[in-house]
């Protein structure tokens, strides 16, 4: 079983949600399951003041649902949320890529260049935990190149509603073998400034991201 417990604080509730956060986004915790805070309390080894704080967070991140006479649950992405997420992506992805070709620093092509290494690396492994961390380190330093901050506010927050969309991608060897190439064209472009490439690339990517998980989501119905 997925271990969930995390250490005592010092920021216990940041640890605790980051914690369910993965889970969520890593499938242990499933679309439609119930938050039943007992048992979440024991597997985690936090009280339950921390685990509502923790929880909280996530329901106005979208990663939780509160319904009536159920109470908190993971949420269900049916295909029109999830189409919606991916459409804001795209246009958000591709403009922090533009920016960054126009605005990073010697220093942040450096280090979108050593992510690059991580990411590929990442990749060839194939663990799903250690390539979903590699990818948000790039995204670190693309946005911290974009220097734009109310782009950075709403691109991590469409990334927090995407994150369940990530596994679904991931599930398919062909489809990360596919993601991996469009990302490393992507990198070339980033690299070299070439800004248009780039906002192109970076389309490209999420369009098929997005082709690959919808027709999986249609096929069942919903995320679930």
């Amino acid at each position: 079983m997925f271990d969930l417990r995390v250490a005592v604080p010092p920021r216990l509730r940041t640890q605790v949600a980051e914690t369910l956060r993965n889970a969520i986004v890593l499938g242990e915790l499933a679309p439609g399951e119930r938050m039943i805070e007992r048992v979440l309390c024991e597997r985690m080894g936090v009280s339950r003041t921390s685990l509502r704080e923790a929880m909280r967070e996530l329901e106005n991140e979208g990663l939780l649902t509160n319904l009536p006479n159920r109470g908190l649950i993971v949420s269900v992405v049916d295909p029109k949320i999830a189409q919606e997420i991916f459409d804001v992506r795209e246009a958000l992805e591709a403009l922090v890529c533009r920016l960054f070709c126009e605005r990073a620093t010697d220093e942040h092509i450096e280090r979108c260049r050593a992510v690059n290494v991580e990411l590929m690396a990442a990749y060839e492994a194939g663990a799903a935990r250690e390539l979903i961390a590699a990818k948000n380190r790039l995204y670190d330093v693309l946005i911290a190149g974009a220097d734009n901050a109310e782009a950075e506010r709403m691109l991590r927050s469409i990334h927090m509603r995407a994150s369940q969309l990530r596994m679904i991608s991931l599930s398919s060897g062909e489809r990360r073998k596919a993601s991996q190439e469009e990302i490393q064209l992507l990198i070339d472009s980033l690299l070299n400034r070439r800004g248009k490439d780039a906002e192109r690339l970076a389309r490209k990517h999420v369009q098929q991201a997005a082709k690959f998980a919808m027709s999986m989501i249609r096929r069942t119905g919903e995320l679930s």
